[in-house]
């Protein structure tokens, strides 16, 4: 099923992301996490690509078993950073064989000391004019900032980058994580003023680990709200205290945009099911289909 059909249902759509095992790491673990968050019914799981630089070897693989054996739509990441044309292409194919329908269209990150403009793609939405044109029965989706991109200085600037990428041919969006559900609500209202009108999927991140807070912030420069900070810093010390808390405030967040209209949420589950099984069980009732 493509993911902007799902999205245009008027009910509160929860999604899984995951992520493939590394090009020589064993299958099985990440097949078991995978079979244990299809159980949830979320709407779609996305499988990001390529773990440890390793390609879209194991990402196609888990996008088919997630269609293929578990029976829920899968999103398959694919980046285009250093690709050419004809790896692209491949790729498309690896993707059709196994089932998948819908691709989330990324630039990627570049390898230490490589331009990320270089090449055939330098923008992400030159890989969406590149998919539109060579596979254009896909479903595409692309990555937003609430809270700008790190690498742009103005948050106008990186509105107008997103509108391009928009116009280029994306049918929905999905934003990093955010902790302050008042930077999404401002954010949306800024795309929505600027003639961005697909679906946006809100990102969350269930932080359940202390230590994971310092990595977050390094990687995508996230702000912490004082409230979350409180939590971290009572709690961060104490793993259990920190996993209730961690849930308690994620399903919050989840529960506060489903009251004021945001109907899809995407939650970055790190391949942990047990967290995604206690976040679900809070919102049964909400999600109930």
């Amino acid at each position: 099923m493509k993911i902007k059909e799902i999205l245009s249902a008027d009910r509160p759509s929860v999604s899984f992301e995951v992520f493939p095992p590394k090009k020589d790491a064993p299958f099985t673990p990440v097949k078991r996490a995978v079979a244990r968050l299809a159980r949830q019914r979320p709407s779609f799981i996305s499988v990001t690509y390529g773990a440890g630089g390793g390609g879209n070897v194991n990402t196609s693989r888990v996008a088919a078993f997630v269609e293929g054996e578990c029976g829920v739509t899968a999103l398959a990441h694919l980046t285009c950073v250093c690709a050419t044309s004809a790896k692209i292409r491949s790729e498309i194919a690896a993707l059709r064989k196994a089932g998948v329908e819908n691709v989330l269209a990324l630039r990627g990150d570049a390898p230490p000391g490589v331009d990320p403009s270089s090449g055939e793609f330098p923008h992400a939405a030159d890989l969406v004019r590149f998919l539109r044109k060579n596979a254009p029965r896909l479903c595409l989706g692309g990555a937003c900032y609430p809270e700008c991109h790190p690498e742009c200085e103005h948050l106008e600037d990186d509105i107008a980058h997103l509108k391009d990428k928009v116009d280029a041919g994306l049918d929905f969006l999905t934003t990093q994580m955010f902790f302050d559900n008042n930077d999404f609500y401002r954010y949306l209202a800024k795309l929505r003023g600027k003639g961005i009108t697909v679906p946006v999927l809100a990102g969350i991140m269930p932080v359940t680990n202390g230590r994971q807070i310092a990595r977050i912030c390094k990687l995508s420069g996230t702000y912490l709200p004082s409230r979350f900070k409180a939590i971290v810093d009572r709690f961060g010390d104490n793993p259990p205290a920190m996993l209730d808390a961690g849930v308690a405030y994620a399903t919050e967040q989840i529960i506060d945009l489903f009251a004021n209209g945001v109907n899809a949420v995407h939650v970055y589950t790190m391949n942990k099911p047990e967290i995604a099984e206690r976040i679900m069980a809070n919102l049964r009732s909400i999600v109930a289909r």
